[in-house]
């Protein structure tokens, strides 16, 4: 187990990316001092450590910076093998759950964002139906990886339950901000259930933000939006 004082993690708890890095810290029995990033204007700690995206998370670790959240779970797992494997041990495994991963953050959550604060009204059901097209996709995935076992990684919480997973908190803000379902037993029972352990899993509870607290936080970003166009 590191010492405290040794990783530090800058975020803000919102994020789903920062979650990430939460759940893998946890899982790993990894103690860590928590630093929220105070934005508008962005720290120097921030801007210095993270010259190239300038965004959260970035975690050090012996005053070392690690960018980007996948970047950062992967390295966690490669440098503390003594709690539980997080990336999948065969290559082939490996490689399929970093390509889910990819598509989460280059095409899903940006459709779900899209879809509950930016896209305009007549834009919407299209942005809806590439989401639930999606999910499909993960609810075949999820048969396929976790071969009959609870999570993605099979008996625990592995690289692709947290690339996901941290998504739900607003997945669920989506559902009360516009009124639908996202995760249905008729389309992805599967899901349904995997989403259902993962939330109450140790590693994961008390780190992604009630779906009120996101709810609220995605009217500020759509009038902060609003505010630049």
């Amino acid at each position: 187990m590191a010492e405290k004082s040794s990783v530090k993690l800058l975020g803000s708890s919102p994020s789903p990316f920062v979650n990430r890095v939460q759940i893998a810290l946890n899982l790993k029995s990894i103690d860590y001092e928590y630093i929220e990033e105070t934005f508008l204007p962005k720290s120097e700690l921030l801007l210095k450590s993270n010259p190239v995206h300038k965004k959260i998370p970035v975690m050090f670790h012996e005053d070392k910076p690690i960018c980007e959240s996948l970047v950062i779970v992967q390295y966690i797992d490669d440098k503390w093998t003594s709690g539980p494997t997080i990336l999948p041990t065969e290559p082939y495994d490996r490689a399929i759950a970093r390509f889910w991963s990819a598509y989460l953050d280059d095409k899903l959550f940006p459709y779900l964002r899209e879809y509950c604060i930016t896209a305009p009204e007549e834009e919407k059901p299209a942005k809806f139906e590439k989401i639930k097209e999606g999910l499909v996709l993960l609810e075949e995935t999820f048969m396929k990886t976790s071969k009959g076992k609870t999570y993605f990684g099979g008996e625990n919480i592995g690289y692709l339950d947290i690339s996901f997973g941290s998504f739900l908190g607003w997945m669920k803000a989506g559902e009360k901000m516009m009124n639908v379902k996202f995760l249905e037993e008729s389309t992805t029972p599967n899901l349904v259930l995997w989403a259902d352990c993962f939330l109450s899993h140790e590693a994961v509870k008390g780190v992604i933000p009630e779906p009120d607290v996101l709810v609220e936080m995605a009217k500020k970003i759509a009038v902060l939006a609003k505010s630049q166009t």
